[in-house]
């Protein structure tokens, strides 16, 4: 019976197999839109989550911790309380089935429940995703972009310069890194980018991925070779030197911590809870005090008022390792995720760029035909266009004819290098492309003006090659004192400035 500890095993098993079938069934189909590659990914993600499950269940059952897989295949060979014997447990077990069937005549025979397995490969699972998101294609950072720009550590950029630097978060200065704004930043940060990950990528395991990262931080950690905080963690374990905390076994007397200056001084105190005020002598007097004293043991009237209960100088510099580790820890994880996300980065600054080129009301015809033709996408799947040639598609969603096809040229292909090696497929759309938004970034990013001039001109050497020639020819127009100013002697001669001052020179005139 389906009750029986075997029975459940065997069923167990089948069902991993009919999972793993479906699984390769699946990826063999290719997707034909990015959509239908996002449901794909989690349908497959969904079946690898019940083999999972299934199989630890199996786990459970051949590990036989209460002995009931053990009694059960005893029973099955005839060995019972009373001894060795195989007809009396046959008949015992015939019995339990006729009971069974006596008390659930409604049961009936398991039939092959494969078409129940197979519906699951027209499941479309739900993914949510924002409208500045597009279902996965772009990222939404207009949030953290307005904390960046809004805090001491970031700094007043454009929304487009921002998607180039937040995800490199060890160019940033090193003291503006040490404030808990800046760690709850990261924090919001990764946990953004793990769940736009975990939504378009979800066959990647991240926990495996965080582990390697982890692991190499460390080691990295130790030998101080963290890109952004070089040479911070030190072999011994103590706190490194920095504008918090001060190593006072470098210092024998006050007179030689005066050295590091008032503010480092006043930094330091403010960390042990101690008077910050006064001049800097009396605060390197002040701080000496902790070389040799506790600070438990030291007067209460050197601390300031309101200040935390007076801990250990070792304690107040652990913590503080702790969290600058914890944030070079979260950088370190935020750059590998950028690395996995790097052509989605790419994709939304491109978006980004394009819709400033564009009105509100193109926004919004775009915005509105990307959901026409989603919908249309999801009315037509199941139809399939015959299209051997691979035409472009019309109007209507039909390949056109090959006339029309030929007539425009659409076979030939156009690379322009300053677009990024982007292709064109016809000369109607080539030339179009000299005015379009990707050709005139692709100029504005090497310093060239989009005139007619460069018209033709696909290849960056060849832009920058004439770009230079047409300055050397603007600089011949050019107005030259020397030799253009005129000037006149006492009997009326017209000289230019260069003639006119060499025969000054000269005395001839």
């Amino acid at each position: 019976m389906s009750s029986t500890l075997l029975e459940v095993t065997r069923a167990s098993h089948e069902e991993v197999e009919r999972f793993e079938r479906l699984i390769v069934k699946d990826l063999q189909t290719e997707p034909a839109t990015n959509r239908d590659r996002l449901h794909q990914s989690h349908r497959v993600r969904n079946m690898i989550e019940q083999i999972i499950d299934t199989t630890h269940k199996l786990v459970d059952i051949y590990e036989d911790k209460d002995g009931a897989r053990k009694d059960e295949i005893a029973a099955l060979g005839g060995q019972t309380a009373t001894g060795t014997n195989v007809f009396s447990a046959f008949y015992d077990r015939l019995k339990e089935i006729r009971e069974y069937h006596r008390r659930h005549p409604a049961a009936r025979a398991i039939i092959d429940t494969g078409d129940e397995y197979e519906q699951l490969l027209k499941e479309e699972p739900q993914i949510e995703f924002s409208g500045e998101e597009g279902s996965g294609r772009y990222l939404d950072l207009h949030e953290l972009f307005n904390e960046y720009i809004n805090s001491k550590f970031g700094e007043p950029i454009e929304y487009t310069a921002y998607l180039n630097v937040f995800s490199e978060p060890q160019k940033i200065p090193r003291k503006a890194k040490t404030t808990r704004r800046y760690l709850e930043y990261l924090q919001k940060l990764l946990e953004y980018l793990v769940y736009f990950f975990e939504r378009t990528e979800p066959l990647q395991d991240l926990d495996r991925i965080f582990s390697k990262v982890t692991s190499e931080f460390e080691e990295e950690w130790t030998l101080g070779k963290v890109e952004g905080w070089e040479n911070n963690g030190q072999e011994n374990g103590s706190a490194p030197e920095n504008h918090t905390v001060i190593d006072l076994d470098y210092y024998s007397t006050a007179e030689e911590l005066m050295v590091v200056g008032p503010e480092k001084l006043k930094e330091a105190l403010g960390a042990l809870g101690l008077k910050t005020g006064g001049t800097i002598q009396q605060r390197a007097e002040r701080l000496f005090l902790t070389k040799n004293i506790s600070l438990e043991k030291l007067d209460r009237k050197h601390f300031a008022k309101g200040s935390r209960k007076p801990e250990q100088n070792s304690v107040v510099a652990t913590s503080h390792v702790g969290d600058v580790k914890e944030i070079a820890l979260l950088e370190a994880k935020i750059r590998r995720l950028c690395d996995l996300l790097d052509e989605t980065i790419v994709r939304t600054r491109e978006n980004v760029e394009k819709k400033q080129a564009l009105t509100y009301e193109e926004m919004e015809a775009e915005r509105e035909e990307d959901d026409v033709q989603a919908e249309s996408e999801s009315d037509d799947e199941d139809q399939q266009i015959y299209n051997p040639l691979k035409l472009p598609m019309g109007w209507d969603g039909k390949p056109i004819p090959y006339w029309l096809y030929k007539l425009h040229g659409l076979g030939q292909e156009f690379k322009c290098e300053i677009c990024g090696n982007h292709s064109y497929w016809g000369r109607r759309a080539y030339e179009r492309h000299f005015k379009e938004w990707r050709h005139q970034h692709g100029m504005r990013c090497l310093g060239i003006p989009n005139t007619k001039n460069f018209n033709e001109i696909t290849s960056i050497e060849e832009a920058k090659l004439l770009w230079e020639r047409i300055q050397e020819r603007q600089g011949v127009n050019k107005w030259r004192p020397d030799l253009e100013e005129e000037y006149e002697d006492q009997e009326g001669n017209i000289y230019n400035k260069k003639t006119y001052t060499d025969l000054q020179r000269q005395g001839l005139i």
